[in-house]
């Protein structure tokens, strides 16, 4: 094809391309079919927490009594369920628990996977393809079947009711999505900068830690948003695992430490679950961008 020729291809092409996108331009369709399915998006996502905000914020007699009182707005607004949440509750400490064993999981979960994504993906040894499928099909196992062996593990080795037994447990269903991952990122990457730095003698140790790592980083960031959130709302394990009071974690504590009986403390309970949603949600908005591109780059592969 000459260079002519494949001018007035590419022509044709952005022609029909744009003539493909015409029925955007009118504001009826594009209410239709852009404005109005991101509005119902955006509703269905957000509702949730605008509900955890109303509740939060309402007092008993509104939470109660919805036929006087407007189910879905709040009149006189007080932070009795928040105070009472920070200052009557264990709950700076459960949220420090659940920090802690989020960001220890997730950061021994980062480690091991960034070993194995680059040794299947480069080492190029018999049967990596399989081995990495394996990795992932081992997500794909649902932890209510594995909670009650790993409990018996976990107690054998006298773990029980300690934060370190949510730590070598998490990784357990943190390591096979995140190896997946930063395998498909890693294979964005072109292996001719690693024979060139192999040319000059470098080891593969500082080939990884010195080229591999600061390539991938959007990779890396979006492996550990991943493995964090997971974390961060883990339940079952949590709630098998862990017994007294002081060592559980949020989304176990504020449902098994603010219902007594039948009697659901209801402004309490999303209140915690609204401060404890705000540091994922900070975490999200920082990092989105970094988390989209890694995920585009891994389902490339």
């Amino acid at each position: 094809m000459t260079e002519a020729s494949a001018k007035i291809v590419a022509t044709e092409m952005r022609s029909d391309a744009r003539e493909g996108m015409t029925y955007l331009e009118s504001v009826p369709m594009r209410l239709v079919t852009l404005w109005l399915p991101l509005g119902l998006i955006m509703l269905i996502l957000l509702f949730p927490f605008y509900w955890m905000v109303l509740t939060s914020v309402k007092p008993n007699a509104q939470l109660i009594d919805m036929n006087t009182y407007n189910p879905f707005w709040v009149v006189n607004p007080t932070l009795d369920h928040i105070k009472r949440l920070l200052f009557e509750t264990a709950y700076p400490l459960w949220l420090w628990n659940t920090m802690y064993v989020a960001f220890a999981a997730t950061m021994l979960s980062i480690f091991a996977s960034v070993l194995a994504a680059y040794a299947i993906v480069r080492l190029r040894f018999r049967g990596a393809q399989m081995i990495g499928a394996s990795i992932f099909m081992a997500y794909l196992i649902p932890p209510s079947i594995l909670f009650i062996p790993l409990a018996s593990v976990i107690h054998f080795y006298g773990l029980f009711d300690s934060p370190l037994a949510l730590i070598l447990v998490y990784p357990t269903i943190l390591i096979p999505f995140s190896t997946w991952l930063l395998m498909g990122y890693f294979k964005t990457i072109p292996f001719e900068l690693e024979e060139c730095a192999l040319i000059d003698g470098a080891s593969r140790w500082q080939i990884l830690t010195k080229i591999v790592l600061p390539l991938a980083i959007p990779g890396l960031i979006s492996a550990f948003i991943f493995s964090f959130t997971l974390c961060w709302n883990e339940f079952i394990y949590a709630l098998t695992l862990i017994s007294s009071v002081q060592n559980r974690t949020v989304p176990v504590a504020i449902v098994s430490e603010l219902v007594d009986g039948d009697v659901y403390r209801w402004g309490s309970l999303m209140a915690g679950a609204m401060l404890g949603s705000l540091p994922l949600v900070i975490l999200y908005a920082f990092f989105v961008e970094h988390y989209v591109s890694a995920m585009t780059g891994a389902v490339k592969e």
